[in-house]
């Protein structure tokens, strides 16, 4: 084989690693990744160490194998920004916006804060203004619990204490078991709720986006000053929100 044919391999070898570990609903070892990719381990090392080193893969907090790096999640960002997908989506949270009339917003989980990655603003000229390609924490808003939701029980007991849980107001949880509390709320109703934890004046609904086999893979979410709206209201609009959730998902 000659040296190009040789690198092209081995850039399709990375990319199966990357795909199998991606895949996983777990961290995935040197051994549990022979059988998916079918690479000998002396081979996985060698391809683990170099994506560990450029980001797209990282060891697991806990040390129990490998999971996305943030440069993968970055590149699945920008390649979801830069198809036709983003005009679709764009054009349902504009629906969204509209028909609730607040502030609509596509979030991503980006290692462990939360990544705007879309949104459509409400036309109202008091609102709260959090910029797409804005990260935001997971302990203290609408999108970030719903995505702790996601995890098990035992990932959230095990994550939760790396957690800086910062008060940005009264009301920010900052005690591990009053979140662990909130989280398990949240994955009963599978609605992520934010009532002026991160921002004083204002409350967040979010629901997840999931994939084929019921992941959630970005949450769908709306604020509002609470001048304008309270959570029980917020709640109404439930409906709105999930439809628009599915139709995200089908896509």
């Amino acid at each position: 084989m000659d040296d190009k044919n040789d690198k092209s391999s081995r850039s399709v070898r990375a990319l199966e690693v990357v795909e199998a570990i991606v895949q996983a609903d777990r961290p995935m070892t040197v051994v549990d990744l022979v059988e998916p990719t079918g690479l000998p381990k002396a081979t996985l090392h060698r391809q683990c160490n170099l994506l560990e080193a450029e980001g797209f893969i990282s060891q697991d907090p806990n040390g129990r194998g490998y999971v996305g790096g943030d440069r993968l999640r970055r590149l699945a960002h920008l390649t979801m920004a830069a198809s036709g997908e983003r005009t679709y989506r764009h054009g349902i949270l504009t629906a969204v916006s509209r028909e609730i009339g607040e502030t609509c917003n596509f979030v991503l989980p980006l290692g462990i804060e939360m990544y705007y990655s879309d949104r459509v603003e409400t036309k109202w000229p008091l609102r709260h203004q959090l910029p797409i390609g804005s990260n935001v924490p997971v302990h203290c808003t609408a999108s970030g619990k719903l995505y702790l939701s996601f995890l098990t029980q035992r990932q959230c007991k095990e994550l939760i204490p790396a957690l800086t849980l910062q008060k940005f107001t009264e009301n920010t949880i900052t005690d591990a078991d009053s979140l662990m509390a909130a989280i398990e709320i949240t994955r009963r109703e599978r609605v992520g709720i934010d009532n002026q934890e991160f921002v004083d004046g204002m409350v967040a609904l979010a629901v997840p986006v999931t994939d084929a086999r019921g992941r959630m893979v970005a949450a769908l979410a709306f604020h509002a000053p609470t001048v304008r709206m309270d959570l029980e209201k917020a709640r109404t609009f439930l409906p709105i929100l999930e439809k628009a959730a599915r139709a995200l998902a089908s896509n």
